[in-house]
């Protein structure tokens, strides 16, 4: 079943359809914190202005604590962004981990707004909204009400639970998406940029999957086949006549094609990663790499499908790269995953000074691995040893 992702979707799915997502109880917090603080700082300053001491100690004290809010209520809103914009299948972003506004400014001024302003909008919201309803449930307790009251009220108060829900996720939203605008102009663009990357390397590795297997059914076997046959009719023909030498020679033409068009089913989209995962498909690069390259991975098992190929084309663009251009003549590679991040290093013992801008090959891989959601280091001094060192994240062993 999918999530709803607006408040008016989840409240038209289902009369209690709001009870089975997050984002009502999210949104009420969402609310309630601006409130709450806000009105905290209104009592303060009310307490601190009707404080027994000099007129202008009261105003001072009260000045600090204004300007201490406000500069507290930007921090404070980035923290409650992560109350509505968290996903957990209800439609979040997984926001959590913004980073902090750079415009001190903006937030200054976002901040004095939320306090001065809108806080106490927060929480006339969430309590008008919830009144009514809380209302009404509480009839049973009430020493005035009528027998057929005490029925009748938590009745109507559970039907206005979803009504009143939508002005809370409604405003909520508005909220959020003003502060989202302030505070973090730039972040929707990235979101976007980083989403589409995500779905061109998704396209990009399905089409390399369907020309590999296009190729492996189709054209594969087709060259097999004329193998084959080739060999079945240089047996028919009397030896050392012409007709078996050109026969002869078409049959190894044949399998050198077939050869070569292995390599290239290979370099597409190995069959082996698919069939017995990265550490198998490691130790074929290593086995046909012209450097001796020494394995340690200690994988617990299968990792995402995604991992693994951007783990396996990484480790192969490098192998290319060292046995091209390092003068290495040993190299080593180990794979750790732990805290649900792939970690793989690349080392080798050539002349180092490996640079980007030379094009090697570098920028290709960080660009895989960004697209993948980590981060590639180098450390390449001149006269070696070189270092690539891949960081993935991954959510753990795959079923």
């Amino acid at each position: 079943m999918t999530t709803p992702r607006t408040v008016l979707e989840a409240l038209t799915r289902s009369p209690l359809g709001f009870l089975r997502t997050a984002w009502p109880w999210r949104a009420l917090g969402y609310l309630l914190s601006g409130g709450v603080f806000a009105t905290g700082v209104y009592l303060g300053v009310a307490g601190l202005l009707t404080a027994p001491v000099g007129t202008s100690a009261r105003v001072l004290c009260a000045g600090a604590l204004v300007v201490f809010a406000v500069a507290l209520a930007g921090p404070l809103e980035r923290r409650r962004l992560a109350l509505v914009d968290r996903g957990d299948g209800d439609g979040g972003s997984g926001r959590g981990d913004r980073q902090r506004p750079r415009h001190t400014t903006r937030t200054a001024g976002y901040g004095a707004v939320s306090v001065l302003a809108v806080g106490w909008m927060d929480l006339a919201v969430a309590l008008v909204s919830l009144g009514i309803p809380g209302f009404l449930l509480l009839t049973p307790f009430q020493p005035t009400a009528l027998p057929w009251q005490t029925v009748a009220g938590p009745v109507a108060g559970a039907l206005l639970l979803p009504v009143a829900a939508y002005p809370i996720g409604a405003w909520a939203a508005v909220r959020a998406a003003v502060g989202r605008a302030v505070l973090f102009p730039k972040d929707r663009e990235l979101r976007e940029v980083v989403r589409s990357r995500a779905r061109l390397v998704d396209a990009f590795e399905t089409e390399r999957r369907r020309i590999e297997r296009d190729l492996h059914d189709g054209a594969q076997q087709r060259l097999v086949a004329l193998t084959m046959k080739l060999g079945l009719a240089g047996l028919d023909l009397p030896p050392g006549s012409a007709a078996a030498q050109q026969v002869g020679e078409a049959h190894s033409l044949a399998k050198e094609a077939l050869t070569e068009l292995r390599e290239l089913i290979r370099g597409i989209h190995p069959q082996i990663l698919t069939e017995r995962g990265l550490p198998a498909a490691a130790r074929d690069i290593a086995g046909r790499c012209p450097i001796p390259a020494d394995l340690d991975l200690d994988l617990p098992g299968r990792l995402p499908a995604a991992v693994e190929q951007t783990a396996y084309y990484v480790t192969a663009e490098a192998l290319t790269n060292i046995a091209r251009h390092s003068g290495a003549d040993r190299c080593r590679v180990t794979a750790r995953c732990r805290d649900g991040v792939l970690r793989l290093d690349i080392e080798d013992n050539g002349s180092g000074d490996a640079d980007p801008a030379r094009g090697t090959g570098l920028v290709g891989l960080a660009d895989r691995i960004a697209a993948a959601g980590g981060r590639m280091l180098l450390s390449s001094p001149p006269g070696g040893p070189t270092l690539l060192r891949a960081e993935i994240p991954c959510a753990g062993p795959s079923s």
